[in-house]
């Protein structure tokens, strides 16, 4: 049974770009969580992703996504990413 490790990413972004930068996360792979938290580090959204997910899903999160980039004028987004 191979053991998969993980490691984190953090982007910042405005919140016009907020919903572009989740959209090419999402389409990259590999990635097992996405964290939006506002300018003071406090998090605002927690997005989990598993094998699987189907557009359908992400429909809704993506939703709310763009009301939070209309809400935050900073983001950072954190990233945790699988390694193989």
């Amino acid at each position: 049974m191979s053991e998969n490790r993980t490691h984190t990413e953090e982007f910042h972004v405005n919140g016009e770009q907020l919903l572009a930068k989740i959209k090419e996360l999402i389409h990259a792979g590999n990635i097992r969580r996405i964290i939006i938290k506002n300018k003071e580090g406090k998090t605002v959204m927690e997005i989990p992703l598993t094998i699987g997910v189907v557009s359908a899903v992400l429909v809704p999160t993506l939703a709310a996504v763009g009301a939070i980039a209309a809400l935050v004028s900073e983001a950072t987004v954190v990233v945790e990413k699988i390694e193989d």
